[in-house]
């Protein structure tokens, strides 16, 4: 069976298509998610009502906790001197080190060049290593250990002069 985190991204997936309805049967469990036509949402069916309302609140959460992050990411852009931002090249799960014991890729002051590895994007069990793309120096971090990403979100800010 799937697990909420997979759900979520699920839904995410399918808001950003034009698929309006889908759905998955494996050992007995299914899983049906339909879009709205009001509102373009995804709403999921077949599942427990106490998991759906969880999965819907914290839906929710991150949509408005991403605003606010957008917010302040957008007062910040004057003050930080970039001239290149690293995006992430598909929706995923951000992380900043190969493993939670260890040291991040890189950190605020980090120099990297073409082929540096500067985080891993999580996708559908997959760990895709994103490199920087270009040489220069990490001047603004973007996003939390953990935190989901959208495709084309910006990561990092590189200054390259």
């Amino acid at each position: 069976m799937l697990n909420v985190q997979e759900i979520q991204e699920l839904i995410r997936l399918i808001d950003q298509t034009s698929i309006e309805e889908f759905k998955y049967e494996t050992s007995g469990a299914s899983i049906s998610l339909k879009k709205s036509s009001t509102t373009g949402q995804v709403q999921p069916k077949n599942i427990p009502e106490q998991n759906v309302s969880e999965t819907v609140a914290q839906i929710e959460s991150e949509k408005v906790s991403g605003e606010n992050t957008q917010d302040a990411s957008s007062q910040k852009e004057s003050t930080v001197d970039y001239d290149h931002e690293i995006v992430s090249p598909m929706v995923g799960t951000f992380y900043a080190a190969p493993s939670p014991e260890k040291e991040n890729f890189v950190s605020i002051g980090s120099k990297v060049d073409k082929s540096s590895v500067v985080c891993i994007v999580e996708a559908m069990k997959l760990f895709n290593e994103i490199e920087a793309e270009v040489e220069g120096e990490i001047v603004e971090i973007l996003v939390e250990n953990g935190e989901l990403v959208e495709y084309g979100q910006p990561l990092f800010r590189v200054s390259t002069k």
